[in-house]
């Protein structure tokens, strides 16, 4: 049997500040140092330009919007052609006036833009107002063939779909990340934080088990504040990586920067669909009503 590739993925834990510029210069000199530490393919957190905007709705905050080709893809492609690595970062996507979506792009080892996952499930909770910013995504759920191996973004709120995850991982990449940005309400904190956290991490080690598949979930950290008035979102980092088997291999703390580097093993993942082939039991003709939104 010919040996089945590896390759290792970098998770980007920081906090982020006010100023877009700023937090773009500071993301690509974290993208130096996760490759300096074997990253191949590095993962940003969501929207890593900007502080959390979505805390409010302000129809200034859609200034913070970019182009595809833009600032950021052009500063990221830069740093991928000189490191020969690969990057999923998250953007305010301006596709036209008045249409935005939160993006991510694949930028390749040669610093080409491999193609780009427009989040599907859009949030409206309180202090998460995405779907007074955010058209929810038409381009599908997608895979990317990389250098060093296939994978798929999803974002955020997608995590909590299984749909999400098994459509994306039926087009076989051996990983797929989640850009990442998830906290609690203070005032919650002490009473609902760790069912919050540990809910968050149970239903994404389920999407790896599920569809033997690498998981890999990257958030940011801190507290960041709108306005005065406001509580604010206390982002609680633990961005992770989870095997196949649902085996958490790689976990950031909830208050530090950090880069997380874990091996992708497709052997690993041929393990352990022969042991439990959950692909082979599907029963794909009993499946007619997952397209209905309920059943009664």
């Amino acid at each position: 049997m010919q040996k089945l590739k590896k390759f290792n993925i970098g998770l980007i834990q920081i906090q982020l500040g006010k100023s877009p510029s700023v937090n773009l210069n500071k993301a690509v000199s974290w993208i130096e140092k996760a490759a300096k530490k074997g990253a191949n393919v590095i993962c940003l957190p969501e929207l890593f330009r900007s502080q959390y905007f979505c805390q409010k709705e302000d129809i200034n905050n859609f200034d913070l919007a970019e182009t595809i080709p833009g600032p950021s893809t052009n500063a990221i492609s830069n740093i991928c052609k000189k490191l020969g690595v690969v990057v999923a970062a998250s953007l305010f996507e301006k596709r036209a006036s008045g249409l935005y979506h939160n993006t991510t792009v694949v930028i390749n080892n040669k610093g080409l833009i491999e193609g780009m996952y427009r989040k599907m499930h859009i949030p409206d909770d309180p202090a998460y107002y995405e779907k007074f910013y955010f058209t929810p995504g038409d381009l599908g759920y997608k895979s990317f063939n990389t250098k060093f191996g296939k994978i798929s973004t999803l974002i955020c709120w997608d995590q909590w779909y299984p749909e999400a995850a098994r459509l994306a991982a039926l087009q076989g990449p051996e990983v797929i990340f989640y850009p990442t940005a998830i906290g609690w309400h203070p005032h919650e904190k002490k009473k609902h934080g760790k069912a919050q956290i540990e809910s968050w991490q149970t239903v994404q080690r389920g999407h790896a088990v599920a569809n033997g598949i690498y998981v890999a979930a990257v958030n940011r950290i801190g507290l960041e504040k709108q306005d005065s008035k406001s509580a604010g979102i206390e982002f609680w980092g633990s961005s992770f990586v989870a095997d196949p088997q649902g085996v958490i291999i790689a976990q950031a703390s909830s208050d530090k920067e950090e880069i997380l580097i874990a091996e992708i093993d497709q052997e690993r993942i041929e393990y352990i669909r022969r042991n439990w082939p959950f692909l082979r039991d599907r029963r794909i003709d009993s499946y007619d009503g997952i397209t209905k939104r309920f059943l009664q």
